[in-house]
């Protein structure tokens, strides 16, 4: 038996995924969650095989709590599904660990057996969002530029950015003009748009 959990802020969309894996009979759904650290809170309590998580949720998104599942519990596999699927988003997920990644679109069954891939050590990427990920190349970003990007979305000034970066807000002033114009961006709110469009930032 295949133990899963499930991890997607929108409820009917976590209830439509519980429904659809309890009609498998080697599938069991141990858990749900509405939230990244409500999905690391569930994961350590009921140790999943496989830990299927939304892209984006209100605190930490897919991506990060792969990461911090990775060193958790190294057993368990992770298959990201989104609707949001952009070929930066892919990459971040690939390099925190993530053994599949997949769009909301996909029929149940390629959903099922994908959770069966992952959970024997296997693969599986989406195949639209792998030939997207290859045309678009990769972020122009420094991992510091995209982090200071990543704290500027929310419209923070610059002081309180530095704050949270441990940075002096010179420093950060010319990450985020550094990020702007490799990104062709007028000003960082227009750079916070384009990184988001091709998932270099969350």
């Amino acid at each position: 038996m295949i133990r899963v959990l499930l991890a997607d802020d929108e409820n009917l969309i976590r209830s439509a995924l519980a429904a659809l894996l309890a009609l498998e009979d080697d599938l069991e759904v141990v858990a749900q969650a509405a939230s990244g650290d409500e999905a690391l809170a569930m994961a350590r309590a009921c140790t999943p095989d496989v830990a299927v998580l939304d892209l984006q949720m209100p605190d930490l998104d897919g991506i990060t709590v792969a990461g911090r599942l990775r060193t958790l519990l190294p057993g368990c596999a992770v298959v990201i599904v989104t609707g949001h699927g952009r070929a930066g988003h892919l990459k971040r997920a690939l390099a925190a660990g993530v053994r599949g990644f997949l769009p909301k679109t996909v029929p149940a069954p390629v959903l099922t057996d994908v959770v069966r891939t992952v959970s024997r050590g296997g693969r599986y990427v989406d195949p639209e969002l792998a030939a997207e990920a290859i045309s678009a190349g990769d972020s122009p970003l420094t991992p510091r530029e995209a982090d200071v990007l990543e704290l500027a979305a929310g419209g923070a000034p610059v002081e309180e950015i530095a704050a949270r970066a441990h940075l002096s807000p010179g420093t950060v002033r010319n990450h985020l003009s550094a990020a702007a114009g490799k990104l062709g961006a007028a000003n960082r709110h227009a750079a916070v748009e384009v990184a988001r469009r091709h998932g270099w930032i969350g």
